[in-house]
Order: C-alpha cells, then structure tokens, then sequence
C-alpha cells in the first residue's frame, strides 16, 4: 500500500522507473538475514529498557570496566587452557613411560630361565590386556579396573616369589622390580588424571565471567545496532571456543580426544612377534 501510494503521489511512471524505484528502495532498507536479525533482537532487549543516549554517555567509563573484566577472564580462560594441554600431554607421556617398563621387563625375563619365566611373561601379557580393555573403560569413567589391578598384584606376586641363586639373577631381579615400580607409578598417574584437573570452582569462576563479559557488551551505546551485535557474537565465539577446548581435553581418556593405549597395543604386538620367533 505504501509503494502505491508513493507512485500514485508522483504520478504515473512507465516500468523502466517503476524498477528503478523499487531497486532504490531495496538499497535502502536491505533485507536482514535471520541470525543478524537475532543479534540485533538480543542487543535491542537492553535498547527497549535503556535509551541510546543514555548508553553512549556512558561508553568511556564502561569501556575501562569492560577491559578489566575482559583481560581478568581471557588470562583465566587461557591459563586453564594451557594447565589442561600440560595435563593431556602429561597423559600421553605416561601411557608411555608404562609401555616402556613393560618393554623393558619382557626383555629382562628373556635372561631368566626355567618355569619362573614363562609364567611372569604370561602374568605380563595378562595386565596388558587387563589395561587395554578394561582400565580404558573404567578410566572413562573415572575410575580404575579391578580386573587390570588384580593383574598387576598377581605380576607383583610372581615377581616376588622368584629368588635368584646367583648374582645375574640378582642384578635381573633387581632391575625387573625398578621397572616394575615404573609401570605402577605410571599407571597409577594416569588413573589420577582421568577424573579431570580442573575443579568444580574453577568451571563456576569461567562460565561466570563469561556470562559476564558477554552480556556486559550489550550496555555500550552504538548507533550501529547491527556491527555491535557481529561483534558480541565474535566475543561470544571466541569465549565458547575456549571453554570447549577446556571441557574436551579436561578428562584425557574420555570422548573423541582421548589418549588412546597405542603404546601399550604395540608392546603386545612385540609379544606376539617375540613368541613366535622362539617357537
């Protein structure tokens, strides 16, 4: 009714002006696309309550408060950030200082001889599989496996129960207990890191500030309605982003980025290949 109105007010056009008209009018109220639209409706919730001018009065002082609260948020959100990588990467080490220890103990028992042997490389081979199939699992949980510790209480036994009658067997012995000491205090690190390194006060302090520092963009004054909500969505990005890194790699053996028992897997292969060769 309006553009009728319009045309009718000017006079008759031909359709060569009619198009014209109608692109000019385009032009100069573009159509908005639906999340620019959200933006801008969650920024105009504050604009409804408080007026423009109001708001712009106050941009220099709220600009220094929000620098202050932004940079107070941004090293919390990082240094959680970094804490859990160093932790992740902790994990991943851990995994394979065990493999190593479980490497190394195979071989010493190669200088073993008689009953003793076979049956600590078949207590070996059992914590292994023990830990990859049932610790892994545990450990997603949050807990550890029985099934891997009563495995590793039985190699503790066995190792135990063997007595040297010379001084290799001694130096043998003695060295499969410091690698055996390792494995524990390698697995027993990694079952510390499954619960998660962050705490529960740490999670209320970054979800806190960043409602904060989120919703204190929507008290600047802008004429421009449309650039400050890209701009608190771009903040709100970059926030979320960060918490999610947080929140995946928190639990290193849970979820799609876990740390994965490829090293422990590997040593088993070793087994196989070394059995085979004996037979």
């Amino acid at each position: 009714m309006v553009i009728l109105m319009h045309f009718s007010g000017a006079g008759m056009k031909g359709t060569g002006d009619v198009s014209h008209e109608l692109a000019a009018m385009g032009r100069r109220h573009p159509a908005r696309r639906p999340a620019d639209a959200a933006g801008d409706g969650r920024a105009d919730l504050v604009r409804r309550r408080v007026r423009l001018e109001r708001l712009s009065n106050n941009n220099e002082v709220a600009g220094f408060k929000f620098a202050t609260i932004g940079v107070l948020h941004a090293v919390l959100l990082a240094f959680a950030v970094v804490v859990v990588w160093e932790k992740f990467s902790d994990a991943e080490d851990e995994v394979a200082q065990e493999a190593g220890a479980v490497a190394t103990i195979y071989r010493l028992l190669i200088g073993v001889e008689g009953p003793p042997a076979a049956a600590l490389r078949e207590d070996l081979s059992a914590y292994v599989h023990a830990a990859i199939a049932e610790d892994w699992s545990a450990m997603a949980h949050g807990r550890s496996s029985p099934v891997a510790t009563h495995a590793l209480d039985h190699l503790y036994g066995d190792v135990l129960a063997f007595h040297p009658t010379d001084q290799r067997g001694a130096a043998l012995f003695a060295e499969t207990l410091h690698q055996l000491d390792t494995l524990t205090e390698a697995r027993r690190a990694r079952l510390a890191k499954a619960s998660g390194v962050v705490p529960g006060v740490v999670w209320l302090v970054l979800f806190g500030g960043a409602v904060v520092t989120i919703g204190f963009t929507f008290f600047f004054g802008s004429e421009n309605l449309h650039a400050q909500a890209l701009m608190t969505g771009a903040l709100a990005l970059l926030i979320c982003s960060g918490l999610l890194v947080i929140a995946v790699i928190d639990h290193p053996f849970t979820g799609t980025v876990k740390v994965q028992p490829e090293a422990l897997g590997a040593v088993l292969e070793d087994f196989a290949g070394g059995g085979a060769e004996k037979h």
